[in-house]
This record gives structure tokens, sequence and C-alpha cells, in this order.
């Protein structure tokens, strides 16, 4: 391991200067004001429907952990010593992650947008690359795979010595670690996202991950962090019982957001409809679970052919079933 008298970064500055600290306050309340924004408009266009407090709640927590994490005292702290390093990394990788990643911002989005926008993000979300990186693989590499590139080359010491390059860590902790949660447990739509069991083998991945870095790192085996002895095994010991506290946060939330999904029995017959825009919209969105057949927009007569009609409907379009054939009467 190698030590503070080998230049190590840490006692470089005082900590973030205050336009990063002002521009790091603004973006959260830039970020917690749009959602707060954006779930006051879904309880004003349906205020039968509205908007979950304990998504609100969620997504706002998330945005206090992340502006903990950006801000003195948390900020000044990484600045001066690797503990404080890995308290900011668990905080913006894994704790806040969470609770953004648990707020649905994707599905309140979809509910408030207009209907061009609203299906224009529908695309997206099906495009191939969001389909790839929502998967847990993918995300597991970009969220785990990043900490034995960061801290077993000289990739730390580079970041910590340039501001810009340290802004640029921040973003990936903060982008990957939205990522997996959203793989793993997220209540927005993903098209590609695998079955439980393959989710929670992800989650097994990481905890076993976090634990080999950790134990790698608190040893002094392949490290390349350029700081004392006792301020990396403390990092180490951070990332090992407060990863595994926020994996198995995570694999709580699993568990919690999961719903079966309901099989029709046998010899059941339901009607095939054909959605209308907005229906698939919400079908997107995931929250039309729990809604009956909604009547077709008017004047949309292009997309009425397949909603339930009337017996005097079915005949004047010629769709319906023969009339059935008396039976001779029972003596």
């Amino acid at each position: 391991m190698q030590d503070h008298a080998h230049g190590h970064p840490y006692g470089h500055g005082t900590g973030a200067t205050p336009w990063e600290a002002w521009a790091a306050l603004a973006f959260v309340v830039l970020l917690a004001g749009g959602y707060l924004l954006l779930a006051r408009r879904a309880r004003r266009r349906n205020a039968a429907r509205g908007w979950t407090r304990w998504r609100t709640a969620s997504f706002l927590s998330g945005c206090v952990l992340l502006g903990a994490a950006l801000l003195p005292p948390v900020a000044t702290f990484a600045h001066d010593d690797f503990r404080g390093h890995m308290t900011q990394h668990l905080l913006l990788g894994m704790y806040a992650p969470l609770g953004l990643v648990l707020g649905a911002p994707v599905t309140l989005a979809l509910r408030t947008l207009p209907a061009p926008r609203a299906r224009s993000l529908t695309r997206l979300l099906h495009a191939w690359p969001v389909r790839a990186l929502a998967h847990p693989l993918p995300a597991l590499l970009l969220s785990v795979g990043s900490l034995a590139v960061l801290y077993f080359t000289p990739l730390y010491g580079v970041t910590s010595g340039h501001p810009s390059l340290h802004w640029v860590l921040h973003a990936h902790f903060l982008f990957s670690g939205c990522l997996f949660a959203h793989a793993v447990a997220g209540p927005d739509p993903a098209p590609s996202r695998p079955a439980v069991p393959v989710r929670l083998l992800a989650v097994g991945v990481a905890v076993a991950a976090h634990a080999t870095i950790s134990q790698l790192m608190y040893g002094g085996f392949f490290i390349e962090v350029h700081a004392p002895v006792d301020q990396v095994r403390g990092g180490a010991e951070i990332m090992y019982y407060g990863g595994d506290i926020a994996e198995l946060l995570l694999a709580g939330a699993l568990v919690a957001t999961w719903r079966p999904s309901r099989r029709s029995g046998v010899g059941a017959a339901h009607p095939v409809l054909v959605q209308s825009p907005d229906r698939a919209l919400h079908a997107v969105a995931g929250d039309d679970h729990d809604r009956g057949p909604a009547a077709p927009p008017l004047g949309a007569g292009a997309f009425t052919r397949g909603w339930p009609l009337s017996r005097r409907g079915r005949r004047a379009r010629g769709c319906g079933a023969p009339a059935p054939v008396r039976g001779a009467r029972r003596a």
C-alpha cells in the first residue's frame, strides 16, 4: 500500500469552491422542484388517481442524500480524507439513486408530458441502446466493475488532482447507481427487465464484488490510492459495511415492488382490445394494471375497431356471432 509520503492528492484544498457548492445546491433544488411540479400537475390532471405521497417522499429523500454528498461537510471531508471520499461515493452511487429511482420519475413524466412528447419518450425507452443499458448485467458492470478500475489503477489519483474529472466521477457514480437500481427494483417501465431471480442474482454478485474490493483494499493488495494506511482501511470498512446495507435495501425494494404476473385460468376467454394511443402510454408507464377498458377518444374511429361493441354495433359491422338456433321445446 502506498502511503501519504508518496505524493498523495489529499490535502490539496479545503473542499469544494463556493461556486461548486452553489452549483451543486442549484442542481439539487431544480431536481426536487421539477419533480414536485410534475407531481402537482399529475394530481390536477386526475384528482382521483393523483400521485402517491410515498413516491414523492422517496424522490425527495434521494435529493436530500444527493445534496448531503455534494455539499459541506461531506464534500469538504471527501477532499481531505479518503474515508470522506468513500462516504461520498456511497451516498452518490448507492443511497441517493435508490431514493430517486423509487420515486418513479419516468412514470411521472409519462403521465404529465403532452402526448407527442410522451410518445417520443416511449420510443426512447424501447430503443435498443436504452434496453441494453437497462439490463442488470451492463448496469452491474458500470456500477461495480468501474470500482476496480478506479481503485486498482492510477485513475483515482488522476481524477483527484483535476476538479473537472472529479465532477465527471461524481456524475458516473450517480448515473451508474441509478441505472443499477432501476434495472433491479425500479418501478418505471423497463422493456428488457429480466425475471426476479435474475435480478436477485445481480444483487448477490454486487454484494460479493463490493466485499472483495473492500477486503483487497483493507489488506493493501493491488490498491493504487495514495493515502495514509488508516484512511484507506477506514474507507474499506465504510465500503464493506455501508455497501452491504445499501444492497440489502435494494433487495428489499425489489421484493416490495415485485408484483406477480396475472395469468388467466384455463379456458378463460378475454376480449382482445386495440389500445388507443393514450391508453398505450399508460400501459407503458406501468400504471394501467388496475383499470378496466377505457372508452376510446371521440373522433378516433381508426382506433375503435378493436373495442368492445354492443350487439347492435357488431351486427351493423357484420362481425357479430350468428344468432343461436332455438332447439325443440321440452316436453
